[in-house]
């Protein structure tokens, strides 16, 4: 189906967010490329610690919204163990979203979503959603690659991670 021949209205409100989307993604920085005929964007971002590849999908007939943040390289098959104990001691606690790794590939990503079912998706829920979970990627992402490659222990990383620095985070949209 495509996004003009939608009938009912039942996706009405979720085609309106993923424009919106767009729209907002652009105004940012982000410089968004939708990928093929689906509801997903696709943009880089810049942090302190990395490069990530960030996915943005709007699933239209539920009127979600999924920020997906990947992280720059794959656990390998022996550090896969480690790294999902990093991530689990990593989610305890977070309020918004949460590290999952494929256990297939090692692919290690941050998901943060929201349902905007009966209201408009506007550009401060799209804020809201997207800029934690990358400001939050790149916060654990030196982490993540000691335990990858095997550089201490996961429950010793995350306390050093989560100790307070005074330092803001800071990132740039649209590598």
């Amino acid at each position: 189906m495509s996004d003009d021949n939608i009938i009912g209205g039942d996706e009405v409100n979720g085609m309106r967010a993923f424009k919106a989307l767009g729209s907002w993604l652009e105004e940012d920085g982000w410089h968004p490329q939708r990928l093929d005929d689906k509801h997903v964007y696709r943009f880089g971002c810049r942090g302190k610690n990395g490069t990530f590849t960030c996915f943005a999908q709007v699933h239209t007939d539920m009127e979600q919204l999924i920020f997906y943040i990947v992280a720059p390289v794959n656990a390998s098959d022996e550090r896969r163990s480690a790294v999902a104990e990093f991530i689990t001691r990593a989610n305890y606690g977070m309020r918004i979203g949460n590290f999952e790794m494929d256990f297939g590939d090692g692919e290690i990503r941050y998901k943060s979503s929201l349902d905007f079912e009966g209201t408009s998706l506007g550009a401060q829920l799209i804020k809201n959603a997207l800029y934690p979970a990358v400001q939050t990627t790149d916060q654990y992402l030196p982490g993540l690659m000691k335990v990858i490659y095997g550089d201490g222990a996961p429950e010793e990383i995350i306390k050093e991670i989560e100790e307070p620095s005074g330092e803001p985070e800071t990132f740039t949209p649209g590598n």
